[in-house]
């Protein structure tokens, strides 16, 4: 592939990346934004919410990150292993994260508020592409010495 043509890819689905981020407000059903901005400091319990709603739009969003991430390393990295290894992760991920996610909203007590925080946030953010890229670009560089 063409270096200006990966550069455009990279480019794009990062820019995408950055657009979810930004929009969260108007795409994603999230009463969990405004809690976490400080109101669970006060609050003893989550915020009025529908939950198939929020895990819904919370799922839509982890997908839409991982596509654009898995984009991102495939243009990066362009081997089958390296995709198959990625969907493996982000599927794995996904399953782990998401039961937690359900289960800490199903028990919620105030003691859960930073679990509850973490469990969302690497859903809700393309944190795992922040790791693979670096590790991915280690192992490139290991296979060819």
């Amino acid at each position: 592939m063409k270096l200006f043509l990966k550069i455009s890819i990279v480019s794009a689905a990062i820019f995408c990346l950055i657009a979810i981020r930004y929009w969260q407000v108007q795409l994603f059903y999230d009463p969990l934004l405004r809690f976490f901005k400080g109101e669970y400091l006060q609050s003893v319990s989550l915020p009025e919410l529908d939950a198939l709603k929020l895990y819904l739009h919370v799922i839509l969003r982890f997908w839409l990150n991982s596509a654009l991430s898995i984009l991102i390393l495939v243009v990066l990295f362009p081997k089958k292993e390296i995709f198959r290894i990625a969907l493996l992760l982000y599927g794995c991920l996904f399953l782990l994260l998401i039961i937690a996610f359900v289960t800490i909203i199903g028990i919620y007590d105030a003691q859960w508020s930073m679990l509850l925080f973490y469990v969302r946030r690497f859903l809700i953010q393309p944190i795992l592409l922040l790791v693979l890229v670096p590790a991915f670009y280690y192992q490139k560089l290991l296979s060819k010495t």
